[in-house]
This record gives structure tokens, C-alpha cells and sequence, in this order.
């Protein structure tokens, strides 16, 4: 993102109301739940799993949305330009990378959400935020999808379990392919809904 010119932070997204600079601030939000959630007191123990965080209530009502949108917008704007955004996204990462790295194994946080979680599972979480929303941005600015294997890899274990690359064989979708269809970045065709039902695959709520 250092390298997006002055114009390309105000194209349109598929996430739309949000342009690419409130699209990365976004993403620069939610990581920064990390370090206020490491600094509070641990639950005592994890209640959700990562894919349970992914369920249909009230995270995914219109006023939560709402908020979400605006908390991202406003954070955009407070930027004095689209560097100084990524800038900003660089030292969270790294702050939160830092902090993550010398928790100890087995923390439990508590999410905005109020799910108590293993840090790692909440991770798995974030991972997705990343690796998702990187491919919404790439497509905005016109770039080849810079996903790595790893997080591609992690996305499509959440997806589909822990044998995910039997399920994907079957379905014959390429992992980007797959990605994109069962995030709803591609629309699916009715055949291919046809055959997800058929295996028996069910999606996460993913907003």
C-alpha cells in the first residue's frame, strides 16, 4: 500500500460505501483491538472458537455495521494522507506482532464482541480480515491478488475444515477461485451452489 499514488486512495471498493483509504483504516482498526484486549484482564477460559465468532447476530445488524463503517471512515480521514494511513497500519501490525509474539501459550482474550477466545483462534480471525480485504484492495487498485500461500492457506482451512484440501479437490476450484467464491467476491452460478450443497459445505457469516 506505499506504493498507491495520491488519486488511487479514493477509488471505489466492492466493499462499498468505503473507498481504498477507509478500506485499508479498516483493516488498521481491526487490528488494533489487539493491544487493549492483551492489556485486559484474561478471561478465564476461551468459550468461541474462530469459527464460531463467525455467527449471525447481532455483529452483522445494520447499527453494527453502521458503526463499523463510520469508525473506519472516521479513522481514514483523520490521516493526513493515504501514506501516512499505511504508515499508520505498518507500526499496528508490528505493535501487535510484537505483543502477540510473547503472550503466553493458552491466552485467553475477551473480543469487542464480548467472546471470550484463545488468542491464537482470535488470530485466525484477523488472518482472514487481512487476507480477504487484501484481495478487496488489490482488485480496487487494478494489482495482481498479493495473498500469501500461508494466509490463503488458513482462510481455506477455516472455510471448509480440517480436511479442506479433499473438499477443494472436489469442488475443482482453484484456492483463489474458492476464496473469492465463498467470501462473496464472485458471485456463485447456480451450479456451482448446486454442487457447495451437495457436499454439504456451509459457509462462515462474513458480513
Amino acid at each position: 500500500m506505499s506504493g498507491v499514488s495520491q488519486a488511487e486512495w479514493s477509488l471505489p471498493t466492492r466493499c462499498a460505501p468505503w473507498t481504498v483509504s477507509e478500506l485499508l483504516a479498516h483493516v488498521r482498526v481491526v487490528i488494533a483491538w489487539l493491544p487493549g484486549m492483551l492489556a485486559a484482564p484474561a478471561p478465564l477460559h476461551a468459550e468461541v472458537s474462530a469459527v464460531e465468532y463467525y455467527r449471525p447476530d447481532e455483529r452483522f445488524a445494520p447499527e453494527t455495521n453502521a458503526a463499523r463503517i463510520a469508525l473506519a471512515q472516521d479513522h481514514a480521514a483523520e490521516q493526513l494522507s493515504g501514506a501516512a494511513l499505511a504508515q499508520t497500519f505498518d507500526a499496528t501490525w508490528q505493535e501487535a506482532d510484537r505483543l502477540c509474539r510473547v503472550a503466553p501459550d493458552g491466552r485467553v482474550v475477551r473480543t469487542r464482541h464480548g467472546d471470550p477466545m484463545l488468542l491464537s483462534e482470535f488470530l485466525l480471525t484477523r488472518v482472514v480480515e487481512v487476507a480477504v480485504h487484501g484481495l478487496d484492495l488489490a482488485d480496487a487498485l487494478g494489482r495482481e491478488p498479493w495473498i500469501t500461500p500461508q494466509a490463503a492457506d488458513v482462510v481455506q482451512d477455516l472455510l471448509l475444515g480440517q480436511d479442506s484440501s479433499a473438499a477443494l479437490e472436489k469442488l475443482g476450484w482453484s484456492q483463489l477461485h474458492f476464496l473469492r467464491k465463498a467470501t462473496g467476491r464472485d458471485p456463485m452460478t447456480r451450479e456451482e451452489a448446486a454442487e457447495v450443497n451437495r457436499l454439504g459445505i456451509r459457509w462462515l457469516t462474513l458480513g
